[in-house]
């Protein structure tokens, strides 16, 4: 559904882990900004832009069916606070995302190994490949330490052997 949509999409549009996610709230999410608020590990708090294609799909999402989602809820006690909910009206945790988005592959008959982890992979790794800088990855990530995210660099590099092989007039 619609929640799932805006869900994925926030994976491939921001890079955030799943337990970033799980964590969003409402008031973390500024359209007009297009960027959401992000709280990474030990709590570190980073903002993301969001692409126009994202933010349509979150804009829809909380329009549409979140408050049915809230409305239908089996508890008073929703969580009116989070930005993914449940049927039940709770946040959804990490495993609960996790297990949606496993679903979602198995369904679009994709490589089980892709999980949200390898979504954050393709994201740094898309950005490095289109020219952003390692330090700006590093933020858009919140990775403290840029060793860490040099990890995502021997992609591009394969990338840029490849272009040379097919391109150098000396090339093998």
């Amino acid at each position: 559904g619609l929640r799932d949509r805006c869900f994925l999409e926030l994976l491939a549009a921001t890079g955030a882990r799943i337990s970033e996610i799980s964590g969003l709230n409402v008031t973390d999410y500024d359209a007009s900004r297009r960027q959401i608020r992000l709280f990474g590990k030990g709590s570190k708090e980073r903002i993301v832009p969001v692409y126009e294609m994202a933010v349509a799909l979150c804009e829809r999402y909380l329009k549409e069916a979140r408050p049915r989602l809230l409305a239908h809820a089996r508890r008073p006690s929703c969580d009116t606070a989070a930005f993914f909910i449940s049927s039940r009206g709770r946040r959804m945790s990490a495993a609960a995302l996790r297990s949606s988005f496993e679903r979602h592959v198995r369904k679009a008959g994709l490589d089980p190994a892709l999980t949200p982890h390898a979504m954050r992979h393709t994201y740094a790794t898309e950005l490095l490949a289109g020219g952003a800088d390692m330090r700006s990855v590093q933020e858009l990530l919140g990775h403290a330490d840029l060793a860490t995210t040099q990890i995502y660099t021997h992609v591009s590099i394969d990338r840029l052997k490849d272009a040379t092989r097919k391109a150098h007039p000396r090339a093998e």
